[in-house]
């Protein structure tokens, strides 16, 4: 009840600056709208992930979906994803090889380049607006952009946009920064051409789905409302073998209640070392992780994002050995994965049409 009242005082509080920060946002968007500022439209598909918050709603997750999308429905067609890298140690444009890793060109693209390449390209850039002329000199026959993280970036024009909201948290409940988490408006959203529900629990009815939907509906004015929740893989880091009850865990991301919840549910869980989001991890912080697990006979569970930080660092990971198993996490659609096909099938068949 504490908590509940801090947060609605300290709404209240907020309430002026948040009020500033909507209309500066809305008068940046309304610039757009009129064409005042720049807005650049591409001849390769692209297709924009993002959310009216700040904090993890699943983009990545949401952006491996699609890659798995083309990879099974359209092998054919050259796949690029695009984000800023944040984190990452290096500035401007870069197209990942093989001598890139998560210091290089952040933990989110080189999760992506460990699962996906060669199949498809990873790059990341702040200026999208120029990377994107960067892919198409690098990989002359790219054919679709993955924009990650991109719904209040509107200098490019996607050719299709889905917005992410957190079940936990919709979008309709919260309201603008430093109030809540919302970037802008909860009226922006209806920019979007999809409205996902993420990290929805396995067992939600259908009447809470059609409930959530009713609210949405008031700000979002299109009917492709979906509902995803997560599906969890353990994976060991080192070797093939089953991972102790005992468990530590090591998170740096916005979010950590879902996972949390579910390995909870099966594991016993002797501490959580929670860090913030795109957290670089130290020597000592690992080894405070390392020397905790061994002594309570503990294996150590990390999200994939945090993996792909620790085996970048040949010392880190060597500290955790084969006590290290991390937990990747894909999409799986509740409802509206079918009408979500269809549209991205649709967009390449227009494509098609304009291109030839």
């Amino acid at each position: 009840m504490n908590k509940l009242f801090d947060h609605k005082l300290w709404a209240i509080l907020m309430s002026p600056f948040s009020l500033l920060y909507k209309w500066v946002m809305q008068f940046r968007n309304y610039l757009y709208d009129i064409e005042h500022k720049a807005i650049f439209d591409f001849d390769n598909l692209i297709i924009s992930v993002g959310n009216l918050s700040v904090g993890g709603t699943g983009k990545t997750p949401m952006v491996e979906y699609l890659i798995r999308f083309f990879l099974k429905k359209h092998p054919d067609l050259a796949v690029t994803t695009l984000s800023r890298g944040y984190g990452r140690k290096s500035k401007g444009f870069m197209l990942a090889d093989a001598e890139t890793n998560a210091k290089s060109i952040g933990d989110e693209p080189f999760q992506m380049y460990q699962k996906f390449a060669p199949a498809i390209d990873v790059s990341v850039c702040e200026d999208r607006v120029l990377a994107v002329p960067s892919i198409l000199m690098e990989k002359p026959g790219n054919n679709v952009v993955l924009l990650d993280d991109a719904f209040q970036h509107r200098s490019i024009k996607p050719n299709f946009s889905i917005v992410l909201s957190d079940y936990a948290r919709p979008f309709y409940n919260d309201y603008v920064l430093p109030s809540g988490l919302l970037r802008e408006g909860r009226k922006g959203i209806n920019r979007a051409d999809v409205l996902i529900f993420t990290k929805c629990p396995q067992g939600i009815s259908q009447q809470e789905m059609r409930s959530m939907q009713k609210k949405a509906s008031a700000y979002f004015k299109k009917e492709a409302i979906y509902f995803s929740g997560i599906q969890y893989d353990l994976v060991s880091s080192k070797l093939d073998r089953t991972i102790k009850r005992k468990i530590v865990i090591v998170t740096g991301i916005a979010n950590p209640s879902v996972m949390l919840e579910y390995l909870e549910s099966d594991y016993e869980v002797v501490k959580h070392f929670n860090f913030p989001d795109h957290h670089q991890f130290t020597e000592k912080e690992i080894d405070e992780v390392n020397a905790f697990a061994t002594a309570n006979h503990a294996d150590v569970i990390c999200t994939e994002k945090d993996w792909v930080r620790i085996i970048s660092d040949k010392q880190l990971e060597n500290v955790l050995g084969d006590k290290l198993f991390y937990l990747p996490m894909m999409v799986q659609f509740l409802e509206g994965e079918e009408a979500l096909e269809k549209q991205l099938n649709g967009l390449i068949n227009n494509q098609d049409k304009t291109t030839n």
